[in-house]
């Protein structure tokens, strides 16, 4: 009995996740262990700094919990729209399965990727709870919704770059260029609050920067956020790429799988 299309995408997409999965955790030597490292050596290496210069609450929340959840917000944009951008090259083999779109690839490795950094935060913000620092969100909703949207922006930022990285391998060395300083200007670092006019309307450009905020401020009810904060902005802005980055990959999907 033949099987729908629905189907058949519905099965290539368990087997890829499947996959996926396995590659990301096991991999390697306790690669597993190093996708906790990162995020929690950010973190730690931030709160040094600022225990050392006795800065212990910003923006009217406490330091540690201000640091990590932005952290934690940032790593869900950025590891998504890496993997993501990533995910054609890495599995350019199984397009000589016809069943296999590049598309396919793309948005699996997305999902999981949101998936484990749930876990990651889930986890770390548990390590926080051992250390006496108040981890329960004043409005988790808010919270979920301002990590959904970053996660909804690094899938889009991710789809387009897919297609530039594959298409024109010298875009792809100019996008990992501009994710170096996105650390810095998306208030990871320093609330964008303390950003005198009109430098912080340039960075509030930069929908990543009005998640981490969004996201603070589910946290904390008593963050003082940036009164220019637009949840509409980052789902805006999501949505737009993700639609754009679908019909680029539709667009350019027989290029894809011959190169």
């Amino acid at each position: 009995m033949a099987r729908s299309p629905s189907a058949i995408t519905l099965a290539v997409w368990k087997a890829l996740f499947l996959r996926e999965a396995v590659g990301r955790l096991f991999s390697g030597r306790a690669t597993w262990f190093w996708l906790l490292a990162e995020p929690m050596f950010h973190v730690a290496y931030l709160v040094f700094i600022f225990t050392g210069i006795r800065v212990s609450n910003i923006g009217g929340i406490d330091t540690t919990i201000w640091i990590m959840v932005g952290m934690l917000a940032y790593f869900m944009f950025n590891r998504t729209g890496t993997q993501v951008k990533n995910a054609i090259n890495a599995n350019q083999a199984l397009f000589a399965y016809r069943q296999v779109k590049p598309v396919d690839t793309v948005l699996v490795r997305g999902a999981l990727e949101g998936f484990l950094m749930i876990i990651i935060s889930s986890i770390l913000l548990m390590c926080a709870a051992l250390f006496n620092h108040p981890i329960t969100p004043s409005n988790p909703l808010a919270v979920l919704e301002a990590f959904f949207g970053l996660w909804l922006v690094g899938m889009g930022f991710g789809l387009v770059a897919s297609i530039f990285s594959e298409l024109v391998p010298e875009l792809g060395r100019v996008i990992n260029l501009i994710m170096m300083p996105l650390y810095m200007i998306s208030g990871v670092m320093f609330p964008i609050a303390t950003v005198p006019q009109p430098y912080r309307d340039w960075l509030l450009l930069n929908p990543v920067a009005h998640g981490l905020e969004a996201a603070r401020l589910g946290f904390a009810g008593n963050y003082h956020a940036v009164p220019e904060l637009s949840i509409a902005y980052i789902y805006s802005f999501a949505l737009v790429s993700i639609f754009l980055g679908l019909a680029l990959h539709r667009r350019f999907a027989q290029r894809l799988t011959t190169k």
